[in-house]
């Protein structure tokens, strides 16, 4: 059972990164608040997550962008959900304004494609949106979501093409595209200028015959 639970979180964790690295300034203060709440020294958080100590200090000062696994080994040392490591706080304000410096920014593969995080990190079970900037050839490649999921693209600046399963398809600005993403799909900036976008996942969908 504690096998299957961590591949489920696992599972849950890529739909949420995309196996990107996660840029947030809000990630260290977090992780020392929860470190401190569990009355944990680093060296004790180091050989429980297998984190190097060094590393959980230059997290706690933002002075690096830590990875996936990372952030993973961290949460399950915790014992708290990734989604809970990402949290910006727990009160609830009427208004809340989020910074660009305190945006989490996902990177593609090769660098290219940027996904700020503008969603509610409560909702990212079910309902995530980005906003896409990407240089000219980038690509970002996704792995398959859970069955049943839509990913809509809508495009304010460049070309975009998405390949689902061989399937190609381009917007330029102005236009939406829209298809599943419960299968491997590749989104590229083609053309010879950057691109923009709005990308929204609606994670569980009704499917689609």
């Amino acid at each position: 059972m504690q096998d299957q639970a961590e591949r489920l979180e696992r599972g849950r964790s890529k739909d949420l990164l995309s196996g990107a690295q996660v840029l947030s300034g809000q990630l260290g203060k977090t992780i020392q608040r929860l470190r401190k709440a569990y009355n944990l020294s680093l060296s004790e958080l180091a050989e429980q997550s297998g984190v190097a100590k060094s590393i959980i200090s230059q997290i706690e000062r933002n002075e690096t962008n830590p990875t996936l696994a990372t952030i993973w080994r961290l949460s399950q040392a915790l014992d708290v959900s990734i989604e809970r490591v990402l949290a910006t706080g727990d009160e609830e304000p009427f208004i809340e304004r989020i910074s660009r410096a305190d945006t989490p920014i996902l990177l593609s593969e090769d660098g290219k494609v940027r996904l700020a995080i503008i969603g509610w990190i409560k909702t990212v079970e079910w309902l995530q949106w980005y906003d896409v900037s990407a240089d000219p050839g980038g690509v970002l490649d996704s792995d398959p979501h859970q069955r049943g999921s839509v990913e809509s693209l809508s495009v304010t600046e460049g070309v975009f093409e998405v390949d689902v399963n061989g399937s190609v398809q381009r917007a330029r600005a102005g236009e939406t595209l829209r298809y599943r993403c419960d299968r491997p799909h590749t989104v590229r900036c083609v053309g010879e200028t950057p691109g923009r976008a709005t990308m929204v996942v609606i994670m569980k969908a009704a499917v689609m015959e």
